[in-house]
């Protein structure tokens, strides 16, 4: 049994088994392929939301965490001196503006907490499997700001108890029993279990972290599992725009295990490659007929589809769809620049002929549409003329799965994670399953 994922809100992680004995064990990464390795969608949390609206690539995530950062580093560093001069007997008196900005960064921090909690649950089980990967980083990491910081910690204790020592030995009798109960060198004295216990602790701890920590980038040569194999997520889209041929032939030149892609159906049942509902985005379905760009690419007849321009989008240099993208070469940007919408029967044609995997999203047709009904048969049936071998087919539809596998049972299907008995029963040879979750014990 194997898995796969096309999870296409997060950073295009998956998964592979090797049988169903092995589900929780031996887990791969079955990654979506970009350039031979991978690389970030466009989502909400990469600024894709402002880069669909304006054309612009904006991370508006990273200006707000380093904003809320510096306020929070700035607030923190005024509670830390109120406290200090608390402690030395001073009243803080802080200024009316810095009080307002302290309220302020508490109640907006505690705010968008809330939201992440709220609204990205979820996505929190994502912190366990970055640790497994970062941890050993982190921790030694960690061992080396705390070995650079014990210096001038040692340093201060030590200054601290010579204090202590000399303002001991200034001390006469009456001094000391009058001062006894609070006093100076009662201070020094907390100050330095204050520091020197907490670093000690945390030291203690990082010392003793490599016990438990359990990671997949720490294993023993032998025990390692085979390479991951990549599929082109809509094919290679950062070197041609994202479901048109070119980002296919790139994919394939650059190894990929599988092409992935999202196929709709034209209003005269062609089934072509779009993985948004709309055409704006990724062709010039604005310049041509503007006030048809809201409409579903479903409600287009082939002839028209056929038509409409699909890498202009892409080789704008406002609107890179990857930020950071490298620039094209000149023949790449021609060729780029000629791209049209493609047939799933095109992406067939190239599979068959470099054998290579084929998984795709079936988008149901919207109502009225013609094969709203009939869009799994119809598209089973286009599959089976184009006369593609049968085991190339990942199919991944749950929709009408049984014809599915009457009429081709040589496609590999695959589920969801269901029940092992269902997998079995419903031959299904290879699961879809989301990243989030798996955590330490793998699928769960």
């Amino acid at each position: 049994m194997e898995c796969v994922e096309w999870d296409e809100v997060t950073d295009g992680q998956g998964l592979i088994m090797e049988d169903l004995v092995a589900m929780a064990g031996s887990l791969m990464a079955y990654t979506k392929f970009h350039r031979g390795k991978e690389t970030t969608v466009v989502t909400p949390a990469s600024g894709g939301v402002i880069f669909l609206g304006t054309g612009y690539w904006f991370f508006w995530s990273i200006v707000l965490l380093s904003l809320f950062g510096i306020l929070a580093a700035y607030c923190t560093l005024l509670v830390v001196l109120a406290f200090l001069l608390v402690w030395e007997g001073y009243e803080p008196n802080l200024h009316w503006c810095h009080k307002i900005l302290v309220l302020l960064v508490i109640l907006i921090c505690s705010f968008f907490l809330w939201i992440l909690c709220k609204y990205w649950q979820e996505k929190w089980l994502t912190a366990g499997l970055s640790l497994q990967i970062f941890a050993p980083y982190v921790h030694l990491s960690s061992i080396t700001v705390m070995v650079i910081l014990s210096w001038p910690v040692g340093f201060y204790l030590i200054h601290l108890e010579q204090e202590a020592r000399i303002r001991r030995y200034k001390m006469t009798y009456y001094d000391r029993e009058r001062t006894k109960r609070c006093n100076i060198l009662t201070k020094l004295r907390a100050l330095q279990v204050a520091i020197g216990l907490p670093f000690f602790l945390i030291l203690l701890c990082l010392y003793v972290m490599p016990l438990g920590i359990h990671s997949p980038c720490i294993q023993e040569e032998g025990k390692l599992g085979p390479k991951p194999d990549f599929f082109g997520h809509r094919g290679a889209p950062m070197l041609g725009p994202e479901n048109t041929m070119m980002s296919f032939e790139k994919a394939v030149e650059q190894g990929a295990y599988g092409l992935e892609s999202d196929v709709q159906l034209s209003y005269d049942k062609m089934p072509f490659l779009m993985h948004d509902n709309d055409l704006r985005r990724t062709t010039n379905i604005r310049e041509v007929l503007p006030n048809a760009s809201f409409t579903h690419a479903s409600f287009f007849k082939w002839s028209f589809l056929s038509t409409l321009n699909a890498g202009k989008w892409f080789v704008q240099s406002r609107s890179k769809p990857f930020y950071k993208m490298k620039p094209l070469s000149k023949a790449d940007r021609e060729k780029a620049e000629n791209q049209t919408i493609p047939k799933l029967t095109d992406l067939l044609e190239l599979a068959q002929k470099e054998r290579k995997f084929v998984i795709f999203d079936l988008n149901a047709p919207p109502q009225k549409h013609p094969l709203r009904n009939t869009f799994i048969r119809h598209v089973v049936s286009v599959i089976l003329d184009s006369k593609i071998e049968q085991h190339l087919i990942f199919w991944l539809p749950n929709f009408d799965r049984q014809y599915v596998r009457n009429a081709a049972p040589g496609f590999q299907q695959v589920g969801r994670l269901f029940s092992i008995e269902r997998l079995t029963k419903e031959n299904i040879s290879r699961i879809n399953v989301d990243y989030k979750r798996l955590f330490h014990n793998g699928l769960r």
